[in-house]
């Protein structure tokens, strides 16, 4: 009988058995890939964003479509394709914008020999690079080598494992190693992103439209639990400071601005600081929550180079805590802007409003400064240089010069309070700069662990945006209230 339904298995998807096994729940089968075990579901829905662009496909649950693509049904998932030069090569026309993965198979051959040929970095040369690894991912997930499944005490592909070890593969390993691995399904299920999202939305709403501060105050505290639950869970799912990539490099200077803009706001006394610091987490939960491909929330290994913790939790975190302090007076410098051109501003607001801000880019440089010099600390420790003119190294002292520049022309009256405002705005561009622009569009040097793909567009629309805000806004008529 066992041999039976071993063949049975062989067959798969022949038999009522694949599509039983597909359709039960497997949401929580331990999966081990890139050296982690983790939940079926999330493994299913990252391998599905990579292959398509979604986690879940038409509809269905992403662990579901991964093990009936895992044991060779045919579903005719489609791979999104955006480079024109990459559409001629796919014999597309420029309004397609997918290609069905079983026609891409058809391109393998003749496309690896073009990206070969192409000897410069291109965007050409990363969509065919692009391309060719999300083909790649399809066919082992197709041929059952992408799902590891535990079985008899070791990680074995699912095609080379007997069905009722399948079946059984949550409990021996469990059994065996605990279930630590199935916190990171309740951290998914949770979706305590889109909570902090629709929390520090309703605290706007309430520190807007209410008289009373406390309601918008408890709604803002509420959304800094928030996140620190979510920040906490990663943390114990990664072992390590939740500030390796882009995705928790937002997250976290989005908490780190919360954080501060409540910590001032309570030394100051001030109900503004409070204000922009919901409005730029708003901002930062949103790009967590819809940004797509730019930013990815994959928990992967990481490269040698950071896996001290301690420079880690040293470094990045004061880095990205400046640029949290940073993002707070470059909030309240548009708020003035925009006050002061749509409503007036009499001197006395416009000297307050100089002096919130300054309070914010002195903690924001402060930190900035601190990091520069412990990330100088850690390449010497890594890399046995100091300094080394890194793109990322050279963008953050181009940073801090500028904001000193900036701190220094207000202390010695250099800088009147009605340009200082709109240097802050506008200075704002060159964090963005070494945030995200380095990243994203230089995409060169030793930082390149922490490069994503995509963003581009992003930055190009923030730098856009802020220079029509300067262009409306600064206008040589002053408008006093």
């Amino acid at each position: 009988m066992k041999n039976f339904i071993a063949s049975l298995f062989l067959l798969f998807p022949l038999t009522l058995f694949a599509n039983s096994f597909c359709q039960s729940n497997i949401d929580d089968l331990p999966i081990q890939q890139n050296g982690r075990i983790k939940p079926l579901l999330i493994h299913a829905g990252e391998t599905l964003k990579i292959l398509t662009g979604k986690k879940s496909w038409e509809g269905a649950n992403p662990s579901t479509t991964y093990c009936e693509l895992s044991l060779n049904t045919p579903i005719d998932l489609t791979m999104p394709i955006e480079h024109v030069e990459l559409k001629t090569a796919l014999s597309l026309t420029t309004k397609a914008k997918v290609i069905a993965y079983k026609d891409a198979i058809n391109f393998k051959d003749d496309l690896r020999r073009k990206m070969v040929l192409i000897k410069e970095e291109s965007s050409y040369k990363k969509s065919l690079q692009q391309f060719l690894n999300r083909l790649g991912l399809y066919e082992q997930l197709i041929t059952g080598d992408d799902w590891m499944i535990y079985s008899k005490g070791q990680w074995a592909p699912l095609k080379a494992v007997q069905p009722e070890d399948v079946m059984t593969s949550k409990n021996t390993y469990i059994s065996q190693h605990g279930d630590r691995y199935l916190v990171e399904l309740t951290m998914h299920k949770l979706g305590l992103p889109h909570w902090a999202l629709v929390i520090s939305i309703l605290a706007l709403i309430f520190y807007v439209s209410f008289r009373s501060f406390y309601p918008g105050l408890f709604l803002a505290s509420l959304t800094l639990l928030t996140q620190v639950t979510y920040i906490t869970f990663r943390i114990y799912v990664s072992q390590r400071a939740p500030i390796t990539n882009m995705y928790e490099t937002v997250l976290f200077s989005g908490f780190g601005a919360l954080a501060l803009a409540l910590i001032i706001g309570h030394y100051r006394n001030e109900k503004k600081f409070i204000l922009v610091g919901l409005t730029y987490n708003a901002m930062t939960m949103m790009m967590i929550n819809f940004a797509g491909g730019m930013l990815n929330p994959q928990i992967g290994p990481l490269v040698p180079v950071l896996r001290d913790n301690f420079w880690l939790s040293t470094h990045v975190t004061t880095i990205i805590l400046s640029y949290s302090a940073l993002a707070l007076s470059w909030v309240l410098a548009n708020f003035a802007l925009m006050q002061k051109k749509f409503k007036g501003m009499s001197t006395a607001d416009e000297k307050h409003f100089v002096d919130l801000i300054y309070t914010t880019l002195k903690y924001g440089t402060v930190l900035l400064g601190a990091g520069v010099i412990l990330g100088g600390v850690w390449a010497d420790y890594s890399w046995g240089r100091f300094w080394g003119w890194d793109p990322k190294e050279t963008w953050s002292l181009i940073v801090l010069l500028i904001y000193m520049a900036i701190l220094h022309g207000k202390y010695t009256s250099w800088i009147p309070n009605n340009r200082f405002i709109p240097l802050v705005a506008g200075a704002f561009l060159s964090v963005m700069m070494a945030w995200f622009g380095v990243n994203y569009i230089l995409a060169s040097g030793l930082h390149s662990y922490g490069f994503s793909e995509g963003g581009a567009m992003f930055l190009g629309t923030f730098f856009l945006v802020q220079f029509i805000i300067l262009g409306v806004t600064l206008n040589p008529k002053r408008k006093i209230a």
